[in-house]
């Protein structure tokens, strides 16, 4: 072999060498890169439209990112307890969970008016509230104070009023009540007279049907007849004054948000909103099915009346002027979605039908 030939290999040999380290270093870096997180749910993933679209959007996620932004969903309390994951999610315990950021309002007064408010807006206002108002600054500026980033990853329709034992005819029928009931409306209803407890998912029929607790809401008909409330409590009642919208937010620990590079943080961005629209559309798409068949099975739909829904109004108005006055957070966000409101009411006066000619 003569002196070029030798030469030649060598460079070939040589130039492969740096081929092979450079793809295994690139191959390693690109690994590095990748998105696997654990994702603790609040609700469990059988739930339709509460629960169930984070599951969804991890299946997204990995389908757009050909396997480089992975979610392994996990259910309420496989981790941490259900109301413990937004803690976990500051200090690194996990990565991320799907989380109702009310259930934050011991510590983070204005929390709660991100998950539900009474009297508040419809699913779709909350949405427009969010993305193109004000509501998505408002609490990536307030969960930053926590080392969290929410993003919008869920919202659905009103709540029934609750499941009641007897029919509710006046706000004195709810002195001495015991009922679950969560956030500013389980504040609302303290006011009223009720002795108010706040438990997961899990254990609210357990304590219905031993009579721990005399009544409760949760969510939609949908969700609630899988909770198996309507054994027990035959008085579904409607509108639910309490929780017009519920939304559901992944929450992020803010440091690992960051050090995600722009396009990943866009890819998570866009599988939420894709996820809150599907939310949306399930969840309105099963609840007629279900209302429909509470006559057999011994179910009464029922409408609080007019007088009961304008006392519940007057002490919603007490509770929010107490908590505007307490926190500024919650005066400045309460004070931003009731413009929102105000300028948007003009619109959904003229543009929607009433339907009361049908």
């Amino acid at each position: 072999m003569n002196k070029a030939t030798t030469k030649l290999r060598s460079s070939v040999i040589k130039a492969t060498l740096a081929g092979v380290i450079a793809t295994s270093m690139s191959t390693a870096l690109q690994a590095e890169d990748n998105v696997r997180w654990k994702v603790q749910s609040v609700f469990g993933t059988h739930l339709p439209a509460l629960g169930d679209p984070i599951a969804q959007v991890a299946k997204q996620l990995k389908q757009a990112s050909d396997g480089s932004v992975q979610f392994k969903v996990y259910e309420p309390g496989k981790i941490v307890p259900p109301f413990a994951i937004s803690e976990a999610v500051k200090n690194k315990q996990i990565p991320a969970g799907l989380y109702l950021l009310g259930y934050d309002q011991g510590k983070i007064p204005a929390s709660g008016l991100f998950s539900n408010v009474p009297f508040g807006m419809e699913p779709w206002e909350y949405a427009s509230w969010w993305y193109e108002g004000e509501g998505q600054k408002l609490a990536q500026d307030l969960y930053a104070k926590h080392n969290i980033h929410p993003v919008l990853c869920g919202v659905i329709g009103p709540e029934t009023a609750g499941w009641f034992r007897e029919e509710m005819k006046s706000i004195d029928d709810f002195k001495g009540l015991k009922i679950r009931f969560a956030g500013l409306g389980g504040q609302v209803l303290q006011k009223a007279g009720a002795s108010v407890t706040s438990m997961p998912s899990g254990e609210i029929f357990p304590a219905l049907e031993k009579g721990a607790i005399d009544a409760t809401e949760f969510s939609m008909p949908a969700i609630d007849q899988l909770l198996g409330f309507d054994k027990v409590a035959k008085n579904n009642y409607f509108p639910g004054w309490h929780q017009t919208f519920t939304a559901n937010h992944l929450i992020v620990n803010k440091e690992i948000w960051d050090n995600l590079d722009s396009s990943k943080q866009a890819m998570i961005d866009m599988a939420c909103t894709a996820g809150t629209l599907r939310a949306l559309t399930r969840g309105e798409s099963l609840q007629g099915a279900i209302v429909n068949g509470f006559k057999e099975k011994g179910v009464t739909a029922r409408t609080l009346n007019d007088k009961l829904l304008t006392d519940l109004k007057g002490l919603t108005n007490q509770v929010m002027q107490e908590q505007s006055a307490k926190d500024a957070d919650f005066k400045r966000v309460y004070e931003s979605q009731q413009a929102f409101m105000l300028e948007y009411k003009s619109w959904k006066k003229l543009a929607y039908l009433p339907r009361n000619f049908e």
